[in-house]
């Protein structure tokens, strides 16, 4: 994971932008990759429980490779979660603007207004090594089949506004073990299972991504020793945005 570049000698670290409903898991996922990398439990990204959605900053989470100032070349960026209705949840013309780097860190999220160009967080002229370079779609396994057809859409147009910026995009579904019981009681049955198969696929047709662009993964919740298992699905996801976000930097450097 650490010996890539990016194709872009300006960019120094390729930009994953988490996006989904609240409670999906993207700041677990990102601390859940950070154990995984470094081999011990960490916690560096805020994670809520099941009513929360504790992640209102935007934020870079870089993650430490060997050295206390060397860092892996790729960073997530967190945002609030998506919620029905008016006025809850993050805007969704907010997350757009994230990934047109328009966002810097600090900014605080605010679901009742949206993000301006006044404000003192808006950067006017963003850089490509400021751009979101992968847009990563994260669904509960769990509640996806109860999600309302306005969170769906939400979703739809923020995969939209990606592809219109040159953005590659893929999704993970959380939660599987919520979801199976066979994969509940071992982590290895994931692709023998026909419920989360059916799932991915449901998550497929809804949102419009193929079916091997969405990766099934169990993140680090009440475990408290390293699993192997989990761990090759979370990297394997990883591995997939790494190489989305390559991909789309040689592509506009082609441009």
């Amino acid at each position: 994971m650490g010996d890539f570049q990016p194709y872009q000698t300006d960019v120094e670290h390729i930009r994953i932008l988490l996006c989904g409903p609240s409670n999906a898991g993207k700041s677990t996922f990102i601390n859940s990759v950070e154990t995984a990398l470094r081999g011990r439990m960490t916690g560096q990204a805020l994670a809520g429980g099941d009513s929360d959605n504790l992640t209102t900053k935007y934020q870079t989470y870089k993650i430490q490779q060997g050295k206390p100032e060397s860092f892996y070349p790729f960073v997530f960026k967190d945002t609030m979660g998506l919620e029905k209705g008016q006025s809850r949840g993050i805007c969704v013309d907010d997350i757009k603007l994230a990934m047109k780097g328009h966002m810097k860190d600090g900014y605080v999220f605010n679901p009742h207004s949206p993000f301006k160009s006044t404000d003192p967080h808006y950067n006017n002229s963003p850089t490509l090594k400021e751009h979101t370079h992968v847009l990563v779609c994260v669904v509960s396994a769990g509640t996806l089949p109860i999600l309302s057809e306005e969170l769906l859409e939400k979703m739809r147009e923020l995969r939209l506004a990606a592809q219109e910026f040159g953005i590659p995009q893929m999704a993970i579904l959380t939660k599987i073990d919520e979801a199976c019981p066979d994969v509940q009681a071992d982590i290895k049955n994931v692709y023998r299972s026909k419920v989360v198969k059916d799932v991915m696929e449901t998550l497929s047709s809804s949102l419009d991504i193929p079916l091997d662009y969405i990766f099934p993964v169990k993140n680090y919740h009440c475990e408290i020793c390293a699993d192997e298992e989990m761990e090759k699905l979370i990297l394997t996801a990883l591995k997939q945005m790494i190489d989305f976000g390559k991909e789309g930097l040689a592509s506009r450097d082609l441009d």
